[in-house]
């Protein structure tokens, strides 16, 4: 009899030691979206609290838009001043500036006239030896002078009337694109200091106070998101070729007598520990693979995060 009870306790903690093996450790998550900063700026207001439910577009917290009103303002002034340069190339010269052009053109031909006509004087009186070679050569000088000039004025006069050349209106256009493009960039930035919920979810942290001045890329709010929690647990290596994604399994959560149904979502390709490379032998039983299990029914869309738990799988005999 002594022998018979032993061995029935024998059996007991083998069984006991066999289901403590296949329990996979580990906590109960939401899937999390953190709101990042954008730029260092003071936080002006809060508009939810931490647990408080919020919608998709809802209106979280209000950060100083003092400096990126000015650079908006700035970028407008750089749009405005590029529109009108490409306008005014567009337009060409004004009549005022070409009726200008045309006059000293004018003004330049008589000039021309005049420095020719004193030079052939000069030429005549220089072959009679009636005046010596420099002034002959003075009178040159001012005649190539005033030739020079004329060729200058006409030149201008044809760059107006012609009107703008193609490459300075490209030039132009594409300054005004960039100019443009800076002013969208700035006004998307002002956006985000108003920050808003991307999804519907649970604010799960506030890190920061009113008044506080985040660095640029600091977490300003968590959301918990989703439609069910998961649980995010630890497989062993030795069990690992036993458990495929899809496969049924119960959750048991900490304080909670109810087991949660539950479904293999994904399993890390990797281990979550030490290197298979740098184990051997028995060691390689330390190997533990990260998995993620979706809990199901409408209980589970209650429970908070962070909850300690552990998961077994269903076997044959308990689906039947």
């Amino acid at each position: 009899m002594h022998r018979l009870l032993l061995s029935c306790l024998l059996l007991v903690c083998l069984a006991g030691c066999d289901s403590t093996e296949e329990r996979l450790l580990g906590a109960l998550e939401w899937d999390r979206v953190g709101l990042p900063a954008e730029a260092s700026e003071t936080i002006l207001s809060w508009k939810v609290a931490e647990g408080e439910r919020v919608e998709a577009g809802q209106l979280l917290l209000e950060l100083d838009p003092r400096r990126q009103e000015a650079r908006l303002a700035q970028a407008r002034g750089e749009v405005a001043q590029a529109a009108a340069r490409l306008a005014e190339l567009s337009n060409g010269a004004r009549s005022e500036t070409i009726d200008s052009a045309r006059a000293t053109l004018a003004r330049n031909r008589a000039e021309l006239t005049d420095a020719e006509r004193n030079f052939q004087r000069i030429a005549a009186l220089y072959q009679r030896k009636q005046v010596a070679i420099a002034e002959l050569d003075r009178s040159r000088a001012a005649r190539d002078q005033a030739s020079a000039a004329t060729r200058s004025a006409e030149a201008q006069l044809l760059e107006l009337t012609n009107g703008t050349r193609p490459e300075q209106l490209e030039q132009a256009a594409a300054a005004l694109d960039a100019a443009r493009g800076n002013l969208a960039q700035l006004q998307v930035g002002r956006e985000h200091l108003s920050l808003r919920a991307p999804r519907a979810g649970l604010v799960d942290a506030l890190p920061f106070k009113v008044g506080d001045q985040p660095p640029v890329g600091a977490e300003l709010v968590s959301l918990l998101v989703g439609e069910a929690p998961y649980a995010r647990v630890f497989i062993p290596a030795s069990v690992r070729a036993q458990i495929q994604v899809g496969d049924a399994m119960q959750v048991f959560i900490e304080g909670i007598e109810q087991p949660f149904a539950a479904c293999v979502r994904s399993i890390r390709s990797e281990a979550s520990f030490t290197p298979y490379y740098a184990l051997t032998g028995d060691d390689a039983s330390r190997l533990m693979y990260r998995a993620e299990l979706l809990l199901e029914g409408e209980a589970a869309r209650q429970l908070p995060a962070g909850l300690p738990l552990y998961a077994q799988r269903i076997r044959e005999e308990q689906a039947r």
